[in-house]
Formats: C-alpha cells, structure tokens, sequence
C-alpha cells in the first residue's frame, strides 16, 4: 500500500520508535467485526449466534462485539440471521465512542451524524426501546439506509431526521442527556480498508474537515442538556481534526471539559495498552488544556485489532445557561378529505392496529399514536410535538398502513419489533426456506388463514398471510435478494 508522503511524515514524528511498528500494520489484513443485537433478547438462538463457526474473539471495549473470520464458510452478511437483526456488522473501532458512556434506559440521546446507523443501533440497544433516540441524517439518501438499519435492528423508539446539525437546534435546545457526534473527517484511520480513504488524501481535506468539524460541534453543544455528555469521534489520526478541534472547542466552551470514560471496560483498555491516550504535544497550544486532551482516546492499528479511531467525552456543567425555542404557531391547516370520505383519526386508526394485534400477539407496545396521511406511527413518549419544518423519514414505530379507511394492513418494521416468543401466530421455517423466503418466494404452509410473523430459527423476518395452504410473502420488494 503506498500511503501519502506527507501523511507518513507526519505520522513519523507524532509516533517516533513506534512508527515502523505502525506502517507494518498496513501489511496484515484487517480483522471485521460484528455486534450482536440485544433488543432480540426473545430469540432463544441468540447463544447459537455466539457459537457460529466464524464468530472468534471479543471486542473488549464494546458490550456485545466480536470478531469473525472473513474466511469462514459461515458469511455472516449473508446469513438470514443478518436480515433478521440478530446482528449488525461493524468495525470494531467504531464501536467505541457509543461504549465511552453508554445510554441509562430513560435517555434522550442524539445521533447527530449517524448514516448508516452502527453507532445508533448500538445506542438504541443500551436504551433497551426506553427514552428516545434521535438518529439524525443530512444526506437524504445515506438517511435512507440509516432508516432501514434501524428498522432491520428492531428499534422501536428512534425517530430519523434529515437535517444540518444548525437546522436541528431550535427543535431540540438543550433538550438531549447525551449526544454523539462521529463527525465526518478526512479518513485517515480508514486507509487499509477504503481505497477512496486513501486516494481522495490531502492537507488540503483535513484542514477543511477541521473546520467543518467545529461548526458541527458547535451546534451540538446547544442541543445537550446542562449535566449532559457529548462524545465526540473521528475515524482519522489527523491532529488537527482531533486533538485540535476538542482544543478549539474548550477555548469557547469553558462550562465543558473532557472526561474519562464512564465504562470499566474502556478504561481496562487504556489500562492494558489497547487503548492509547491523546497527546496534547500534537496540537500547537494544547499545553493550554493537556490535562484535559490527555483524556481523549486513540486506537492504534499497531497496539489493538482495530482500524484507526479518535474519541472525547466531554461533560456539560450543571450550571450551563439553557435556552429554549421560540414558540412556533400550530399549523391550522387541514387536510383535504378525498371522494368524500371522512378523514381518518390516530385513535380510529389505533383501534384497526389493536383489532389486528391482539390476533397476533400478546405483546404490548407502549407509545402515542400518530397518523402521517396513511401511515400510522407510535411516537415515543418523549419525543416533544411534532414541529413544524421538522424533515422525519421514522416517527419512532412504523405500525402500519391504514387501507380505505377501514382496514390495517402491518409493517415490516412491526414485524422486525415484536418479540416472537409472546406471538400468538409465528410461521417458523428451516434456512432453506428463509432464503426462499427473502428473495420473495411464497411458501408451502398450513391451512389456517390469517397474517403470520414468518421467523428462523425464532428471529423474525417480516409478514407472511396463509391463504389456500400458501404463505404469501410480504417481505419489502426493495429489500429482498
């Protein structure tokens, strides 16, 4: 791999005796990584998952990581287990700056920059489908994919946004108890396992991603709560977009400082060398604040199993200012009613969803039911009202689509919520016919009618409805393979 000169000249004198040790990290492959999935606690194979073939050592810093051989007959991006959520393949490294302080079950947490959405499955699953996450997008298309991981996770207390961090503020001031903030960087730390990492390389790109980075921290500094956390990470070695922006930050922001870590784990792997230290010496001034940027995180390719990656945990003093929203006028405006029919309501729309569940499961969902023209939503309940200008793809759980007026037709992503072990009708079939199944096939079953939560192995892929001893298929046309 022949890396940038000025990057291997910089990355000379920052790691001095350890820079060969570092460039011969190019020469190994890197190792992938997945994280098993937790809100599937009703699945009883989650210990079989652990027990596939490929699955081999623990990510020590991160709750439910773990490494797997690429080479294994067993590919886990291609087993149904993945479609159905048991897991999410991530890099190892990126699992950290989501493990530094992990959700309590009531938080308010913030995704700011969070395609394609490893860091807000893996906060979604410290929330445990408690509080509300707000996974947050600017790219339409990449909030897209975000929108479908969290579907495809299971998670039923996320709303996706599509916003710059700056039009996000005035509906969440000072409103989040933790935000993560994995800002989009030059990519440094990417270079052994992205081409485009290395080939779009230049000082030109890292100075301009500093700068972009500080405007991004900057609004999300007026989104968190006084006493409130911001994790803030990049997947670059670059200085000036790590230790550099935390040291511009704390030089306008003294009712913050940066902390160690709030879990044992991480802070074991500091302990144990996995983990390294920011250096201040990087930085020009960072002797300003040293005792506070040795506190920010490094990971090394040459010291752990990982690609390279930087995080900061920084806390919000309780006596920080806090500000609130201008109040915005209600929109007054109603919707047309087509061919005369009267319009539909959330409650009349909910009491189609609760005719339909109670044949299915047991479950209850807890959250407030919304109507958005056909397409019917429970919100979480902390999620404030609806603002006006405010760009959702997911207002929490997508329930389903209210037909005519008068029928409930489910969705995928209610399927992908329900715990199947308190479902009333489950449709369990071997791999083979998982396969069929999620390439749109229809299936032999059974003689009774009625809509189904078609499973593997107890982990749910989506709807299927019996009719005529044929189980028609209703997993999504656009996800099927």
């Amino acid at each position: 791999m022949k890396l940038p000169e000025a990057f291997c000249a910089r990355m000379k004198i920052m790691l001095g005796d350890q820079y060969e040790d570092f460039l011969s990290s190019y020469d190994r492959p890197s190792t992938p990584s997945l994280r098993l999935n937790p809100l599937k606690k009703n699945n009883i194979c989650l210990s079989d998952v652990w027990e596939m073939p490929c699955i081999g050592e623990r990510v020590m810093w991160a709750d439910n990581g773990y490494y797997y051989d690429l080479e294994s007959e067993t590919r886990p991006g291609k087993h149904p287990y993945h479609e159905s959520g048991a897991y999410y393949i991530q890099e190892s490294s990126a699992m950290l700056p989501a493990s530094l302080f992990p959700p309590c079950e009531n938080d308010k947490v913030l995704d700011l920059c969070a395609a394609p959405g490893g860091k807000s499955t893996q906060l979604a699953a410290s929330l445990n489908g408690n509080g509300l996450l707000v996974s947050n997008e600017i790219h339409p298309q990449r909030a897209s994919i975000l929108s479908q991981n969290v579907e495809r996770m299971g998670i039923r207390n996320a709303v996706v946004t599509c916003h710059t961090p700056k039009e996000l503020i005035p509906h969440f001031p000072c409103f989040f108890d933790k935000i993560v903030v994995d800002a989009p960087c030059s990519g440094e730390g990417m270079f052994r396992k992205e081409e485009q990492a290395l080939t779009m390389w230049s000082q030109e790109n890292v100075d301009l991603c500093a700068t972009r980075q500080k405007d991004i921290l900057e609004s999300a500094s007026e989104m968190l709560k006084p006493d409130g956390y911001l994790t803030y990470s990049t997947c670059t070695f670059a200085p000036e977009e790590n230790e550099g922006v935390i040291l511009h930050f704390l030089r306008n922001h003294p009712e913050f400082e940066v902390v160690l870590p709030k879990n044992q784990a991480v802070l074991d792997c500091i302990e144990n060398g996995l983990i390294d230290r920011g250096n201040p010496a990087w930085v020009d001034g960072g002797e300003e604040y040293a005792e506070q940027l040795k506190n920010t995180l490094r990971i090394f390719p040459h010291h752990a199993n990982g690609e390279g990656h930087f995080a900061a945990l920084l806390h919000k003093s309780e006596s920080a200012p806090t500000f609130s929203a201008k109040e915005r006028k209600n929109d007054k405006k109603k919707q047309k009613e087509k061919g005369g029919r009267a319009q539909t309501t959330p409650e009349s729309a909910y009491k189609l969803f609760l005719q339909f569940i109670k044949d299915v499961t047991d479950e209850t969902i807890d959250g407030v039911p919304c109507l958005f023209g056909e397409q019917l939503y429970l919100c979480p309940n902390d999620l404030p009202s609806p603002r006006e200008g405010l760009k959702t793809l997911r207002h929490g759980l997508h329930l389903g689509t209210i037909v005519n007026g008068n029928r409930f037709e489910p969705s995928h992503a209610l399927a992908m919520a329900l715990d199947s072990s308190k479902a009333k009708k489950v449709f369990s079939i071997d791999i083979d016919t998982a396969i069929s199944y999620l390439r749109g096939e229809v299936v032999p079953c059974g003689d009774e009618k009625g809509w189904y939560i078609v499973t593997h192995d107890s982990f749910p892929l989506g709807w299927g409805k019996s009719s005529d001893g044929m189980m028609k298929n209703h997993y999504p046309k656009g996800l099927r393979k």
